[in-house]
């Protein structure tokens, strides 16, 4: 593990604190960060966090961040090397360059960011669900998505740091060693990169640019972690956003902070599950404008194939779900909003399809589809908005509350889960006392689950008989 970075010595001969050498390496290295904040532990919601200590106006920059003091493989003191051996290291997160940086300069005394990663003393504050009993996890996370989402995460881990990340380790023993650069090392860093790197938003094409490299794509932008812009934290209704130059980043306000409140930048549109995730926290109910549940496909599957007799029907509806699966390529779920469905055009296209007719799949097969001007994609969105599912076909709305209804009785192995008429979850999350008498790990799981639960439970109610 790391070892602790030398603090320098005030007057009074005691020690700084991390957070304080933190920012006298900021100064050092050319960050200028504006007088109207103060990075804080008291006052916000996660362990370090941004204040504003006077008003603050829109389009005003809250710091400057000099690209040269980034941390990532270009920067490194391993830099060279690991641009030497990049092919090597192309592995399919594309994240193992930078891990190496970081398992480097994690346990560098001598280490030029020792004064910003000590602030992360053995990630103890890092409370991803990869870190939780898989027991835990499937019991309190069970129908989110995110146990299966964990187990894929720490099966690539593995073989990421077994494939690429070990060989290279044992052919560089200067600068690695597998006794200190571990397996459990590693996946903290992993998670450490989930939770506070930052891409660069990719470049746009110039409009010449050639038809087949627009068809290829570029690849994503490496992660990078930025000092400073990690300090703040987010919530869906943000403050600020960081923006990119040529020469420096900028932490620029997007909307008025007044004195005292706390500045929080976006990570994106991020459901609670999402957040969990990757960053290990969530928003509290309701105040995530950007929540969303998943209706598995499988489980649409599942209601049209109910009381099926016949053999021939059976073998038509499996037909239809075989060209459909075709069509939908790698879709796994349908994903719904607190305004209805995200993912419309293909719901409309399942439903359409599975509610034909013999004769009219014969038809729709014999076409190879429909005319793609059929029925425009906004005529689609609003017939699968909240206002518009009410009007849906019967046959429709009949697949859709079969199917959400189905989903909500996956996140209980117990068929009944409720206290009297109201979902037990949502008894707890709205009984303060109750609420607060819960774990740090159960409060966040509940409010993954119940924000999920009350999206599929409207959608029932819009679309019941």
């Amino acid at each position: 593990m790391a070892t602790e970075a030398k603090r320098q010595k005030v007057d009074d001969g005691s020690e700084l604190s991390p957070l304080q050498n933190f920012l006298q390496w900021c100064q050092s290295v050319g960050l200028v960060l504006s007088k109207k904040v103060c990075v804080s532990k008291e006052g916000t919601v996660a362990e370090y966090g941004m204040l504003a200590t006077d008003d603050i106006e829109e389009g005003e920059v809250l710091f400057t961040i000099p690209r040269s003091a980034l941390l990532h493989q270009g920067t490194t003191k391993v830099s060279v090397l690991l641009e030497k051996e990049r092919s090597s290291l192309e592995s399919s997160s594309g994240w193992v360059p930078l891990l190496l940086s970081l398992l480097y300069e994690y346990t560098s005394p001598q280490s030029h960011w020792s004064p910003y990663l000590s602030l992360w003393t053995n990630f103890e504050t890092l409370d991803h669900p990869m870190f939780w009993s898989k027991e835990e996890r499937e019991r309190l996370l069970r129908g989110t998505g995110i146990p299966e989402a964990v187990d894929r995460d720490l099966v690539n881990i593995k073989k990421e740091y077994t494939d690429f990340v070990l060989p290279f380790i044992n052919k560089h023993p200067d600068f690695w060693s597998p006794n200190t650069h571990t397996l459990e090392l590693y996946t903290q860093l992993v998670a450490f990169v989930m939770a506070y790197s930052f891409q660069e938003p990719q470049e746009e094409e110039d409009d010449d640019d050639d038809e087949e490299e627009e068809e290829d794509g570029k690849a994503p932008n490496p992660p990078m972690m930025v000092p400073m812009a990690d300090m703040l934290n987010h919530v869906s209704n943000h403050n600020a956003n960081l923006e990119f130059t040529p020469d420096s980043l900028k932490m620029v306000c997007v909307r008025p902070a007044h004195k005292g409140e706390e500045v929080f930048n976006t990570y994106g549109q991020m459901a609670n599950w999402q957040l969990l995730h990757m960053y290990g926290f969530t928003e509290p109910y309701q105040s995530n404008s950007s929540d969303t549940a998943d209706i598995p496909i499988t489980n649409l599957y599942k209601v049209v194939t109910q009381g099926i007799q016949s053999d021939l029907d059976r073998q038509l509806v499996d037909e239809k779900w075989e060209l459909l699966c075709q069509m939908m390529q790698e879709r796994a779920a349908f994903v719904f909003g607190k305004q209805g469905c995200l993912t419309d055009t293909e719901l409309h296209t399942a439903l359409k399809v599975l509610c034909m007719s013999e004769d009219e799949f014969t038809e729709f097969k014999d076409n190879e589809g429909w005319e793609e001007d059929e029925e425009d994609d906004e005529k689609i969105s609003l017939a699968f908005s909240n206002d518009g599912l009410p009007g849906l076909k019967a046959s429709w709305k009949h697949l859709i509350h079969e199917t959400a209804c189905l989903t909500v009785r996956s996140y209980s192995e117990e068929t009944e889960k409720m206290v009297g008429d109201n979902d037990r979850d949502q008894v707890l999350i709205e009984d303060q006392a109750a609420f607060a008498g819960l774990s740090s790990r159960q409060q966040r799981a509940l409010q993954v689950r119940w924000g999920q639960k009350s999206i599929l439970y409207r959608l029932m109610e819009l679309t019941k008989s």
